[in-house]
């Protein structure tokens, strides 16, 4: 299957740097700067001394894991009350969402729900620079951003080219700390971008490119980085994962993986790298007849056994110390149903799926891996 006669765009950010201490150049990119704000989590504000900003720099460090639109509405008010002339997103992929949006409404009017969908959101935007601090969304490389409506507990999707970075800097150094479980999760998040991208009905030469590379990256260096939290090579290497990753969602995006993954995050308020991770090894093996060469690429890539592809990915994954069970998560069995059919209702990524997939059969995964 070839996808070189469909028209796409492809959008990264303006620079790159990566490599093991590449966070300190940040301040000399900034020169002249007099406001910069910092938009943080709690765990990646020990770091902001390490971009060497000039100015006055303001730190915003509260943004919780999976935020919500109350939230995201909070952070925005302040960074209102700052008028920064620089937004730098230093953390994971909520950090760096979060980060986006305020960096291109922040000085207008627009209210998420007005931006919600593509191309929606007005063309002013302050500079924004985007700091990875863990490997697995690839967020700093889009122009996707991601929060959870209160009220139905889905997502609000944003999309836009003025939410890209102008900067996006890659430095393992700053993952060091991240813990071996979630290290874990995080980098089989960005596995199942780029295999969700490759096995897409919209998958497109160009992007195949990219998440080859992504799987491969995976395959060699995920078990090194859980292992040793330390080792910069397998650090640097999931980072250029996350971000192949990252630009695979931009033209082709997701699939059912992460559709049945959204509904794990916002009723069990699951990390979203924890809940790919759970449901990766199910919808790889659900979708293996219709994507039979190119899944046996991927078992390749990672040494998986095709012949045995539910088990053999699911011990992939948890041989890597990620708890798959949804019963240890506090799933109720009796919910799941209701689960299926808010999973089986997100057609933006359902749509994309390369085998059709009824409530029933969403529901059934989310059985088996209870």
């Amino acid at each position: 299957m070839s996808g070189l006669d469909r028209p796409i765009t492809l959008h990264q950010p303006r620079r790159l740097e990566i490599g093991a201490g590449s966070a300190r150049t940040l301040g000399d990119w900034a020169a002249g700067a007099r406001r910069p704000l910092v938009i943080a989590s709690g765990p990646t504000e020990q770091y902001v001394a390490r971009l060497n900003l000039p100015g006055d720099v303001q730190v915003i460090a509260d943004v919780p894991p999976e935020p919500d639109l109350p939230a995201f509405e909070a952070v925005l008010e302040r960074a209102r009350q700052i008028e920064p002339d620089l937004v730098v997103g230093l953390g994971g992929g909520s950090v760096l969402d979060i980060a986006k949006l305020v960096a291109a409404m922040w000085d207008g009017d627009q209210t998420l729900r007005d931006v919600a969908g593509p191309n929606k959101v007005a063309g002013r935007r302050t500079p924004l620079a985007q700091v990875a601090t863990t490997a697995g969304t690839g967020s700093e490389a889009g122009i996707r951003a991601l929060v959870t409506d209160p009220e139905t507990k889905s997502k609000i999707a944003t999309e836009s080219p003025h939410l890209l970075a102008d900067i996006a800097i890659l430095d393992p150094e700053l993952t060091y700390s991240v813990p071996p479980a979630v290290t874990a999760a995080t980098g089989i998040d960005a596995m199942a971008h780029c295999v969700e991208a490759f096995t897409n009905i919209r998958a497109h030469d160009l992007i195949d490119g990219y998440a080859r590379m992504g799987i491969d990256l995976v395959g060699r260096y995920l078990k090194r980085a859980v292992e040793d939290g330390t080792d910069t090579e397998a650090r640097s290497g999931m980072m250029l994962a996350s971000y192949y990753g990252g630009i695979c969602l931009g033209p082709v995006n997701t699939a059912a993986g992460h559709a049945l993954s959204y509904p794990l995050g916002t009723r069990l308020s699951l990390p979203h790298g924890l809940a790919n991770a759970i449901i990766f090894p199910h919808v790889l093996a659900f979708n293996q007849s219709s994507r039979p060469e190119k899944t046996g690429e991927i078992a390749r890539a990672l040494s998986l056994d095709a012949g045995d592809l539910l088990t053999s990915a699911h011990g992939f994954c948890s041989d890597l110390g990620v708890e798959m069970r949804l019963a240890a998560h506090g799933a109720d069995r009796e919910t799941l149903g209701d689960w299926a059919a808010e999973a089986h209702a997100i057609r933006r990524l359902m749509d994309n799926n390369p085998r059709d997939m009824s409530v029933d059969d969403v529901a059934a995964i989310y059985q088996a891996a209870y």
